[in-house]
């Protein structure tokens, strides 16, 4: 990805009336092709707590004792296989880490288990680890960083950009 910031469309149509700015998305579900190994990468690697299972077909895991944040199922897709290259779907689930600190944690935790990253980026307003299920879905593990330090124009507008995030400085970070 380019280093260069990201400008919006000129001339972009805003809406006339913006959606509520409480609003925030909720709760993912993704297909699995095997419960138990999905289980084993949300829970077992990045420490997600299993909320409710329903047999071989479907788990309810979240953090902080929440109901869920992930749903994972295999009601269409037991077995199955990701879909090819090219085609429409998710990109991948973002997962958001309240401090540098934590996101260092999940960085440790898939060094442990030998779990390669696709890649690494600090945006200016975040920094973020991106990997793989093992359903191929994306991943992204990051945080934000505070407000008062995000990359801006002179005129005040948001430059995010992408540059390579530094791994060992994060790994630094205080458990």
């Amino acid at each position: 990805m380019s280093s260069e910031p990201l400008r919006p469309i000129v001339g972009e149509r805003q809406p006339e009336r913006p959606i509520h700015p409480g609003v925030k998305i909720g709760h993912i579900h993704l297909k699995v092709a095997d419960l138990d190994r999905a289980l084993g990468f949300y829970c077992g690697v990045l420490g997600f707590a299993l909320m409710q299972r329903y047999g071989t077909q479907a788990a309810f895991i979240a953090a902080g004792g929440y109901h869920h944040h992930i749903g994972l199922n295999t009601w269409e897709s037991l077995d199955g296989s990701p879909p090819p290259p090219g085609s429409t779907g998710l990109f991948h689930t973002a997962i958001l880490y309240p401090t540098r600190a934590a996101l260092a944690d999940a960085l440790r935790r898939l060094v442990a288990v030998g779990i390669p990253l696709d890649g690494a980026s600090d945006h200016g307003v975040s920094e973020a680890l991106y990997l793989r299920d093992p359903d191929q879905n994306g991943v992204e593990l990051y945080w934000d960083k505070p407000e008062e330090q995000w990359p801006r124009t002179p005129d005040g507008q948001l430059a995010m950009f992408t540059r390579r995030l530094d791994l060992d400085s994060l790994l630094q970070e205080p458990t």
